[in-house]
Order: structure tokens, then C-alpha cells, then sequence
């Protein structure tokens, strides 16, 4: 999940606001209280009072809050450390969508999660298990001699058409662990102010990544306590 988090709180220049650090704190004691709920630590995380119309504290401090002695939005994110990228993992590439242009041919576009997509690499789509060859990768309509995590590509592929494969599907390496179908697997869910009661039977729609499709849990292992990540209830 989400390991680190910036709050931007904007239109501080807001006319009912007017730069006001009494509603700054306000917002900031609110914001806390839900961000602990679901397991943050909020001294950890920066609360930024911004004007995106106005750029105020997003590049340089600005002199309309001059009682905010925090770091800039800019400087937040310098303050963010950069994630490792999971380059040595499988490849899995959700499908966002998947488009027939003319005179290229049928190009998938999605967001490398793991490994790395390479043209000329043979690819399996699942769950359709359907195999093919990867012609070039593109991402912004420029080249890419390989896509890693957290770039968002198209990538042609030969000899399947558009109603082959569809939004949800995911493409895999086909000789390092493809993507397979499943009947079930074991997840672990936040549930946020539900109103009902979560039991076995329970019939929710699932999105994961791209995919939107309805399940059902089968059993309940464990209640965790979501700060600490550790079973407080065996059930």
C-alpha cells in the first residue's frame, strides 16, 4: 500500500478562509483523525497549506502565511524517498485499455506494476491465456527499448485483435511466471465505515488495478489491527 503521504491542503486563499491558520488547524486535527483510523502516524506525514490558483507555498514560502514555519510543497516531495522500483519481479501489466489504430495494429495500453515489458519479448494475457509476440513499446509516442515499473505504455502486439483482449486482463511474461487464472486467493482489506456486518457470503464487487468483477468471501482467517499489521482475533 501507500508507505509515505503528503497533505496538500488547498484554497487557503478562499475568501470564507482568507489565510486563516484557526481553519489550517482545524483541518489539520480532522485530517489526522481519519488518516490514524486507517493506520498512519500523523506526525509523520507534512500538512502543506497551498493556493493552487495562486502558487502560494507550493514553490516558495509565501508571505500570506507567514504563521506556517513547515516546508513547501516542492520540498515536501524532495522530502519523499524514492520507492524501489520492482524491476526483478515477474512482469505484470494490467490493461487499461485497448485500442486498433491504423497501420499499427491492436495496442494494449497499460501501467507496468513489476518486472520489465521489451519489444520482441512474447507476452501471455490473463485470464484469456492468450500468447503473442510484443512489437515495440511506446510511452508519450516515443520508443522505449524497455518499460519498468510505474510507466504507463502502449504496446503492439501481433496477431490478436481488439476483441481478444479487453480492460481488466493482465499481460505476463510468458517464459518467468505468467499471469494465471484463479478460483480464490487470500487478501487483506481495510474496511471504512461499512454499514453492515462483514461475514463469510459476503458478496462484494471487487476492483483490483483495472479489473471490476464481483466475488464473494468464502471465510474470514483473522481481524488485524491495521496499524501494526499484526492478528488481534483469530476467527
Amino acid at each position: 500500500g501507500v508507505k509515505q503521504m503528503i497533505v496538500a491542503i488547498n484554497k487557503m486563499d478562499e475568501k470564507s478562509v482568507n489565510w486563516s491558520q484557526p481553519r489550517y488547524d482545524e483541518i489539520v486535527k480532522e485530517t489526522s483523525s481519519f488518516v490514524k483510523k486507517i493506520g498512519y502516524n500523523p506526525e509523520k506525514i507534512n500538512f502543506v497549506p497551498i493556493s493552487g490558483w495562486n502558487g502560494d507555498n507550493m514553490l516558495e514560502k509565501s508571505a500570506n502565511l507567514p504563521w506556517y514555519k513547515g516546508v513547501t510543497l516542492l520540498e515536501a516531495l524532495d522530502q519523499i524517498t524514492e520507492p524501489k522500483r520492482p524491476t526483478d519481479k515477474p512482469l505484470r501489466v494490467p490493461l487499461q485499455d485497448v485500442y486498433k489504430i491504423g497501420g499499427i495494429g491492436t495496442v494494449p495500453v497499460g501501467r507496468v506494476e513489476t518486472g520489465i515489458l521489451k519489444p520482441g519479448m512474447i507476452v501471455t494475457f490473463a485470464p484469456a491465456n492468450l500468447s503473442t509476440e510484443v512489437k515495440s513499446v511506446e510511452m508519450h509516442h516515443v520508443a522505449l527499448p524497455e518499460a519498468v515499473p510505474g510507466d504507463n505504455v502502449g504496446f503492439n502486439v501481433k496477431n490478436l485483435s481488439v476483441k481478444d483482449i479487453r480492460r481488466g486482463m493482465v499481460a505476463g511474461d510468458s517464459k518467468n511466471t505468467p499471469p494465471q487464472e484463479t478460483e480464490s486467493f487470500n487478501a487483506q482489506v481495510i474496511i471504512l465505515n461499512h454499514p453492515g456486518t462483514i461475514h463469510a457470503g459476503y458478496a462484494p464487487v471487487l476492483d483490483c488495478h483495472t479489473a471490476h468483477i464481483a466475488c464473494k468471501f468464502t471465510e474470514i482467517l483473522s481481524k488485524v489491527d491495521r496499524r501494526t499489521g499484526q492478528a488481534v482475533e483469530e476467527v
